[in-house]
């Protein structure tokens, strides 16, 4: 089931675009003025459906491997390619530190305890 605001999206390429008037027929109002999409209405519709299981697996990259079939490292290339179509406020993202690096790592199976130790001495 397609959305309105999808269908603009779809017809204007993904072009930028403003909605310059919002009525609501019940309460006989119309507001008129610039407004654009939210950021997140603004990305694919396959990306809204992606950053939708991520909330609804709280977060578990794990699960999104699982669910959507693919790797660790493209879950987050994915997360990374749309947050940065994403411009919501300013944050300032850290570069991981190496046991940040390790835990991640760790997590994602690609490296073993021991492994993990041996990077730390």
């Amino acid at each position: 089931m397609e959305h309105s605001w999808q269908r603009l999206l779809s017809m204007t390429g993904g072009k930028r675009f403003l909605i310059t008037e919002i009525h609501i027929p019940e309460d006989e109002i119309t507001i008129e003025g610039s407004f654009e999409l939210p950021p997140l209405a603004q990305v694919s519709i396959d990306d809204q459906i992606f950053i939708a299981m991520f909330i609804k697996t709280n977060g578990s990259i794990k699960q999104m491997e699982s669910v959507f079939n693919i790797s660790y490292p493209t879950v987050k290339s994915r997360l990374n390619r749309i947050a940065k179509q994403l411009d919501i406020g300013d944050i300032e993202i850290r570069t991981p530190s190496l046991m940040d690096d390790l835990l991640t790592r760790l997590e994602a199976g690609t490296i073993s305890v021991a492994d993990a130790l041996k990077e730390i001495e």
